[in-house]
């Protein structure tokens, strides 16, 4: 039987989805023994060498008592030499704009249970193979999550508390078990026959949603993975008692595990250095600011006035913003296809935009100005994600500024240790017209709160059926939201709003226009936004 310090040294590592065998247990035992950890500090200790052991390129699932020696040695290095210079922070060099179309493609391996890259050359038109792997991606991504959560994690030991453990199923399972209940994950979709059955890798069932009374807090949308409890009926149905998100992972977790892969492609840190980092934006560069201004319809009468006011309030105020983040849509109306006029107003819009911001130097020279289009800008695609918009109408923008980036749609920020991510889209539209089964009576606020925990639930910034959001399959890892980002900007014509959740800041900035002039201030050092607002001068 082992001993209560093996039990936790067990428990830790199978937190990371590792195993662990009689040498590299007994080679931790006597790491405990070696630095006299007193009982108390046993999980924290065991965690940090986890963590480590996981960010190494050769670690494999079951431990590995070569590399762990080998991490175990290093943080001892780590340990005697723990005064390290600070070199000048310089904020550009840490500043990286990434663009949907530049990021490496990683896709789930059920085989080694990790992420691999995938080198094959990415297309517009993606393959059979692409779309049926972007969906598993987006599946098995959740699974493994769920399956590292304390209520779903198997033990490997005698325990009590064994029984109350809520065991996952699959859709082969429920043949010929009717009157049982089972927990199934998958995703929900339309039969044939137009009802919402549940589907995973193994088949599909169809829901009876009569017997239940409320759903769990979130938007229960086509296209969206859940958790269902129910039982199964003679009729292959299965009736739900219980339907709810599957459990969002924290990004300290997430980095714990893959902090060795490089999903941005910008070079991949580790959570010490991640440490560091935060600790130099608080100290050093806590007056750096993030403005983010969403629907900027530069063919509304106030809206160049309404932005020159915003940059002499700026200038007045000595307070330039390091980044302003734009988003469209650029134009009020949609512009008919082969509307000369309306294209040549569009452009000239810009082009004022141009003249408007070059009249403020110190705004022109220092600030990083990057432009996300909306849904009814014009660009060379209409499916997610959307490129750039067209460089035919930038030509004097690129001209003026020399810090813009027209960037795709949704987009990332990287700032040192903090990840991005700006989404243009009326969200909250969408996810209300495609929910299924039972409807939510809630008031706007929890709506707020259940768009927010869907989307970082589902890991994905659309949870819809492609036949709803159609998608790009071989780009499909742009919208993943996995590990979660520091901050997620999701642009949208619904009410502004700002909050935490599972430790990602979400923000909706609102429109520029309305009643005043509203957009957000993001503060890297506190990980954190305000809502901004200058009333709209009378004459405009």
């Amino acid at each position: 039987m082992s001993n209560p310090r093996q039990r936790a040294v067990i428990k830790v590592f199978r937190k990371f989805s590792n195993s662990i065998g009689p040498d590299a247990l007994q080679f931790l035992e006597d790491v405990l023994d070696e630095n006299d950890i007193p009982d108390e500090d046993i999980e924290s200790s065991i965690e940090l060498i986890a963590k480590e052991y996981n960010k190494e390129d050769d670690a494999t699932m079951k431990v590995s008592i070569a590399v762990l020696r080998r991490v175990y040695e290093g943080l001892k290095d780590q340990g005697e030499h723990t005064q390290v210079e600070r070199e000048t922070v310089l904020p550009d060099q840490h500043l990286f704009f990434i663009d949907a179309y530049e990021m490496p493609r990683w896709v789930w391996s059920q085989e080694r249970g990790t992420f691999e890259r995938v080198t094959a050359p990415l297309t517009i038109s993606g393959s059979a193979e692409s779309r049926v792997t972007s969906m598993r991606d987006r599946l098995n991504i959740i699974k493994q999550c769920v399956l590292r959560n304390e209520h779903f994690a198997p033990s490997t030991l005698p325990s009590r508390d064994r029984e109350k453990l809520v065991t996952l199923k699959s859709t082969k399972q429920l043949l010929g078990r009717a009157g049982e209940r089972f927990l199934l994950l998958g995703m929900l979709a339309h039969n044939k026959e137009g009802k919402v059955c549940l589907e995973d890798s193994d088949g599909r069932v169809e829901l009876d949603f009569s017997k239940l009374d409320e759903p769990g807090e979130g938007f229960f949308t086509d296209g969206c993975f859940v958790l269902v409890e129910g039982e199964y009926t003679e009729e292959a149905t299965l009736d739900i008692i219980a339907i709810g998100q599957p459990p969002c992972e924290p990004r300290d977790v997430a980095r714990s595990i893959y902090g060795h892969i490089d999903f941005l492609g910008k070079g991949s840190t580790s959570l010490a250095e991640d440490k560091q980092l935060s600790l130099q934006i608080q100290e050093e560069l806590s007056h750096i600011n993030f403005f983010c201004l969403s629907d900027v319809w530069l063919d509304h009468i106030q809206t160049l006035p309404g932005l020159a006011k915003l940059f002499d309030h700026c200038v007045d105020n000595e307070f330039i913003p390091k980044v302003m983040v734009l988003c469209g849509n650029f134009t009020s109306k949609s512009i008919a296809h082969g509307n000369a006029r309306d294209i040549q107003r569009y452009q000239d819009n810009f082009d004022s935009l141009a003249d408007l911001i070059s009249r403020y130097p110190d705004i022109a020279r220092n600030t990083h100005f990057v432009f996300v289009p909306g849904p009814l800008d014009i660009t060379i695609n209409s499916v997610l994600p959307y490129r750039p918009i067209l460089s035919t109408f930038t030509t004097k923008l690129k001209a003026r500024l020399p810090k813009v980036h027209f960037a795709t749609n949704p987009c990332r920020i990287k700032f040192f240790n903090q990840e991005i991510v700006i989404f243009r889209e009326d969200l909250m539209s969408k996810m209300l017209r495609n929910i299924v089964g039972v409807k939510p009576e809630v008031k706007s606020e929890d709506l707020k709160r259940y768009l927010v925990q869907t989307i970082l639930d589902q890991g994905h910034l659309s949870p819809l059926s492609t036949h709803i959001q159609p998608t790009l399959s071989d780009y499909d890892h742009a919208l993943r939201l996995y590990p979660l980002p520091t901050t997620l900007i999701l642009a949208d014509k619904y009410d502004r709003y700002a909050l935490t959740y599972t430790g990602c800041h979400v923000l909706n900035p609102g429109s520029f226009i309305g009643k005043a002039l509203s957009w957000s201030m993001y503060k890297p050092a506190e990980a954190n936004s305000e809502e901004c607002t200058l009333e709209l001068d009378t004459e405009d």
